[in-house]
């Protein structure tokens, strides 16, 4: 995350998209997020990793995240360029797995029906605000506390917590 103001084109999924749809087990023995990000959801949109680009947003609909607890499917997304997903609801363990590897999410049912594939999004992850450039529409979602943000912000947990050794 370079910034608390993000802004890429919408790719629209529908609910109950799982971590193995979003990285399929026969990659899991990789761990380099950009070779996972190479097969990020391949099986349901075999296009997606080579027509993503960086800072794109993913928005989906309920249960995003679902299924089995791999710390490999939020890693996946990141790898891919990906710099935010939006849903309706996530999988509370993908919840914590994107936060502790430094992936933005936010849920906002409002800006997921608002929104489809191709659609210019900007998200403010501070205000917890999402603005729909194409159709014009704002919405607003619950924003991160400040301790949250910073995770995200160093690139994960890993990355959070060397910065706080470092500076005490």
């Amino acid at each position: 995350m370079t910034g608390a103001v993000l802004e890429g084109n919408a790719w629209r999924y529908g609910r109950d998209v799982d971590t193995d749809v979003i990285i399929p087990a026969r990659y899991l023995t990789a761990t380099d997020e950009r070779e996972l990000g190479a097969h990020c959801l391949e099986d349901l949109d075999p296009d997606f990793s080579t027509k993503v680009m960086e800072g794109d947003i993913i928005v989906a609909e309920e249960n995003f995240g679902s299924g089995s607890s791999r710390e490999h499917a939020p890693l996946a997304i990141k790898g891919c360029g990906v710099s935010c997903v939006i849903a309706s609801s996530f999988a509370r363990i993908f919840y914590r797995n994107a936060i502790n590897v430094g992936l933005p999410i936010l849920e906002c049912p409002e800006a997921v029906e608002g929104t489809r594939t191709g659609d210019r999004l900007r998200v403010d992850l501070e205000n917890g605000t999402i603005e729909n450039l194409s159709t014009g529409n704002a919405y607003r979602a619950q924003p991160f506390p400040p301790f949250m943000r910073e995770i995200i912000a160093a690139g994960g947990l890993v990355g959070y917590v060397r910065r706080r050794l470092g500076a005490g």
